[in-house]
């Protein structure tokens, strides 16, 4: 059975949240049935953040059905969180599609509403001086029930804490779709078992019923 995610770009997204996309591309050894694409408001070059510039596949309004829309954060996520047609477009997939945010992608999803009444985690490490993403998210959103978590599983929404954590929220999405033995081998093809165990055990993994 065919598991497809597109992934959201956006001017300023932060290149290593683009790891989950890695994740999902190296788990293609051990899960050939796992497919991902890109989708921007054009099809196209996009600009990330610092310069790096990636070729979106498809635009919102060509954008093939996915199983899961996965929103990536970045400095970018300010102007993102105030993009009337990409809120429009993560809004309209939710109907049916899953979602997913890594990183400050979260803020994003908060902008549409889709966090209201619900968990959620996202970025909390930062610069001196810097307010934190999870504490933006509380002050902002108070519909939002803010937490530090390694994954703040929502069922058909997806909440990853920030940054490399990108990876252990794929991750954790894998196996929930596959079985245990496979995704330890997706881990240990990525050299990331370590550094999985040691995230699932310093951080909590907030499932629905909590």
């Amino acid at each position: 059975m065919t598991m497809r995610f597109a992934f959201v770009l956006y001017p300023g997204v932060e290149p290593i949240d683009l790891a989950a996309l890695g994740v999902l591309s190296m788990a293609r050894r051990v899960l050939p049935e796992l497919e991902f694409f890109t989708v921007a408001r054009e099809a196209g070059l996009v600009e990330l953040a610092n310069g790096l510039r990636v070729d979106a596949d498809h635009a919102y309004e060509d954008c093939p059905t996915v199983d899961w829309l996965v929103v990536p954060g970045g400095p970018g996520w300010p102007s993102a969180a105030n993009d009337s047609a990409l809120l429009s477009f993560i809004r309209e997939r939710a109907d049916t599609t899953g979602v997913m945010s890594v990183c400050t992608g979260a803020m994003i999803l908060a902008a549409t509403g889709l966090l209201d009444g619900r968990s959620a985690t996202t970025k909390v490490q930062v610069l001196a001086g810097e307010a934190t993403p999870l504490a933006l998210l509380a002050e902002q959103y108070p519909a939002v029930t803010v937490t530090t978590a390694l994954v703040v599983d929502g069922g058909q929404i997806i909440t990853g804490g920030g940054v490399s954590l990108c990876m252990d929220t794929m991750l954790y999405l894998l196996r929930r779709s596959f079985s245990a033995e496979l995704v330890d081998e997706v881990e240990r093809v990525l050299e990331y078992r370590a550094a999985a165990e040691a995230n699932r055990q310093r951080l909590p993994t907030v499932l629905p019923m909590e």
